[in-house]
């Protein structure tokens, strides 16, 4: 698989509640920043990721500007995203556009992150994201 189709899947795995920790390289200093959390080290990534599987449902992922460059062994990417998901804690809704940015490296066959950036952009009125009030606690 591509570094382009790895990102593709990952936003695939997302919208169908499948597992994201796989796609992340088993390291210490793998690092994933969301829109509410940073997590540092393979471990720490893996439990966030299950439990954001766990706490939300019914995601829309749709991506706008998917941009990757691969050389032999890294690939780098940036992408424009629309995201939405139930919370089921909270029971509410949740809508940001976002922007992602990232790294990965070869493994074998496949690629795997090293780095996830997802950020909602700054809105210039003191609200980020379409949400509003900032509660996106680390999606993505």
């Amino acid at each position: 698989m591509s570094a382009e189709a790895t990102v593709r899947d990952y936003y695939e795995a997302l919208r169908r509640g499948e597992p994201l920790y796989p796609y992340f390289a088993e390291r210490p200093d793998v690092v994933k920043f969301g829109v509410g959390e940073r997590l540092t080290g393979y471990d720490e990534v893996a439990e966030g990721l299950r439990e954001q599987t766990r706490t939300t449902d019914d995601w829309t992922v749709k991506s706008r500007n998917l941009v990757v460059v691969a050389r032999e062994d890294y690939a780098w990417f940036s992408d424009d995203v629309f995201m939405g998901w139930y919370d089921t804690e909270t029971g509410r809704e949740r809508e940001f556009d976002t922007r992602w940015s990232g790294t990965l490296e070869r493994s074998g066959e496949e690629w795997l992150f090293v780095g996830m950036h997802v950020s909602v952009p700054y809105s210039g009125d003191g609200n980020e994201g379409e949400d509003g009030d900032d509660a996106g606690r680390g999606a993505a």
